[in-house]
C-alpha cells in the first residue's frame, strides 16, 4: 500500500519537475530540474526492485550526463541579447506539431490495460549480488573481452593526447 502512494508521489515529482525544464526560462535551472526529474525516475527504479539500474541511473545521468549539459550551457554563455527570436509562424507550428502528438499519444493509450509491476516470479531479479553471479559465471569470457577492449582504448587515448618529445 506504501508503495502505491509512493509511486504517486514519484511520479507527481517526475511530472512537475519535468514541466519545469520545459518551461523555466534560466537554462541552468533546467539542468537542475532535470537532474530531480533522473532522481525521480530513479526512484521508480527502487520501487521496482532495480537498485542496481537505479544506481547505474544516478551516475551516469543525474552524475555524468548534467555535468556535461551544465559545461556546455556555461560555455556558451547563452543571453536574450544573442538568442535567436523565433517567428510567430514557427512557435505556431510547433504548438499545432506537439498538439498532434498529444492526441496521438492519448489515441494510443486509450486501450492501455494496467498492468501491475509487483508481479515478478524472483523478487531479487534487480538485485547487484545476482548480477554480480550471472556476470562472472555465465558472462565471463565476453566480460574480460570488454574489459580488454576498454583497456585497449585507454591505451590508445594516452597515446594519441600524449605530446611527442623531440
Amino acid at each position: 500500500m506504501i508503495t502505491t502512494y509512493l509511486f504517486y508521489f514519484l511520479s507527481f515529482l517526475a511530472i512537475m519537475f519535468g514541466l519545469m525544464v520545459v518551461l523555466s526560462k534560466n537554462p541552468i535551472h533546467s539542468v537542475l530540474y532535470l537532474v530531480l526529474t533522473f532522481f525521480a525516475i530513479a526512484g521508480h527504479y527502487v520501487l521496482l526492485n532495480a537498485q542496481f539500474l537505479a544506481a547505474v541511473h544516478i551516475i551516469v545521468y543525474a552524475g555524468a550526463i548534467m555535468v556535461l549539459f551544465l559545461f556546455v550551457i556555461m560555455l556558451l554563455n547563452l543571453n536574450k541579447e544573442t538568442e535567436p527570436h523565433k517567428s510567430l509562424w514557427l512557435k505556431a507550428s510547433a504548438a499545432v506539431a506537439s498538439g498532434s502528438l498529444l492526441i496521438v499519444f492519448v489515441g494510443a493509450l486509450k486501450n492501455a490495460t494496467n498492468i501491475p509491476a509487483t508481479n515478478v516470479a524472483n523478487p531479487n531479479v534487480g538485485l547487484i549480488e545476482n548480477l554480480g553471479k550471472v556476470l562472472f559465471s555465465d558472462f565471463l569470457l565476453p566480460f574480460e573481452v570488454a574489459s580488454i577492449l576498454l583497456l585497449g582504448a585507454m591505451v590508445g587515448a594516452v597515446m594519441l593526447g600524449k605530446k611527442s618529445i623531440k
